[in-house]
């Protein structure tokens, strides 16, 4: 933990926001749908908390904390013992800019955090949204979304799909841009220095996918089960981008196979459902219930019995076929262009389509 704190200094050099010129409001920790949180401040610098026109300090290295409490739809802030009601809390640094700081839901969970805070309370739930700039969050979800081992290049490739899903994908939550989980994309603490999710970020910065001159938001999923699909064949809306069915080697010599037995109930829910039924599906029975849209079904002993191939809904990049694309020399760019045919590179607003002078 104190190395992660310590490393949200080098962050603030590194992606520093004159390197990307967007921020982002995630919504974290909503899986814990926290009805208390508590805020620390880091070693680095004290934390400024402002509610109702009073401010409270927390000032580094110190055990010192503010709770945040949920009381119908307000929220009671509680620092040194002096307790306030109040709608909204704002935290950041002195001069109101971004600071690094511990957030926690007690009992349960600590992460380290480098922007901006607000906290809400919204249905009986505390709501913590953090505005970060654009290269920590893509660097936080390159770390969630990729797996030990995954090749530098397609680090690259997943970094600049993240990036181009925060900088086109808004929009699908009230009070925040994105949310911390597979909704949007899972975004954790920011990575260490050394990590090739720092790394990978940091070569590719400013990079976003574009369809017809204008940045999209990508899809991804682990594994595409030979071959990856468009969103008609999962029964969902098209977007900006229309998305293309690509033959994808890895997957289809090595498919992540699987099976599963469903009441008839179930699979009433799931079949002729695509991705809506899959969900509803996994929301019934757990999140990995129905790995993917890829399968064939059959009646047995009362149950249905589902055979298939894949894990996630399998469009856009396979995250699985690109680490195979990686480690056979492929780089990044190379992926992409298998995954997102007919898309261009593009440097905030500038074609890259040769290397980047400064990488």
């Amino acid at each position: 933990m104190l190395a992660r704190v310590f490393f949200l200094a080098f962050l603030a050099l590194v992606f520093h926001p004159q390197a990307c010129a967007q921020d982002v409001r995630i919504g974290v920790l909503g899986l814990f749908h926290p009805r208390q949180l508590t805020l620390q401040a880091t070693r680095r610098e004290a934390v400024i908390v402002q509610a109702s026109g009073q401010t409270f300090v927390l000032e580094p290295g110190s055990r010192a904390a503010a709770s945040f409490h949920v009381s119908s739809d307000t929220l009671l802030l509680d620092s040194g013992g002096h307790v306030l009601r109040t709608t909204e809390i704002h935290a950041a640094s002195r001069n109101g800019a971004a600071v690094s700081f511990l957030l926690s839901v007690p009992g349960k969970i600590v992460r380290s955090y480098y922007g901006t805070l607000v906290v809400k309370a919204s249905r009986g739930e505390v709501v913590p949204i953090i505005t970060m700039d654009l290269e920590i969050a893509v660097a936080s979800t390159v770390a969630a979304e990729s797996t030990p081992g995954t090749p530098p290049e397609a680090m690259k490739a997943q970094a600049v799909v993240a990036r181009s899903y925060f900088v086109a994908g808004g929009g699908r939550h009230r009070d925040f841009d994105f949310c911390d989980l597979t909704h949007c994309q899972f975004l954790r603490e920011p990575p260490a220095q050394e990590s090739s999710a720092a790394r990978a970020t940091h070569e590719t910065r400013g990079i976003v996918l574009t369809f017809q001159e204008k940045p999209f938001a990508p899809m991804f999923s682990r594994s595409c089960g030979g071959r990856t699909r468009t969103p008609v064949e999962v029964g969902l809306p098209g977007s900006a981008y229309p998305y293309f069915s690509v033959f994808c080697g890895f997957c289809h010599k090595s498919p992540y196979r699987w099976t599963r037995r469903l009441s008839s109930d179930d699979a009433a829910l799931l079949l002729g459902q695509g991705e809506s039924g899959r969900l509803a599906v996994d929301r019934r029975l757990g999140w990995n219930a129905i790995p993917s849209n890829n399968f064939t079904s059959h009646e047995e002993g009362g149950e249905v019995v589902l055979e298939g191939a894949g894990q996630g809904h399998g469009i856009g990049l396979c995250q699985h076929g690109a680490k195979a694309l990686a480690e056979e020399g492929s780089s990044f760019r190379q992926i992409l262009n298998h995954y997102f045919p007919n898309t261009v590179l593009m440097q905030f607003g500038e074609s890259v389509a040769g290397p980047i002078a400064y990488f």
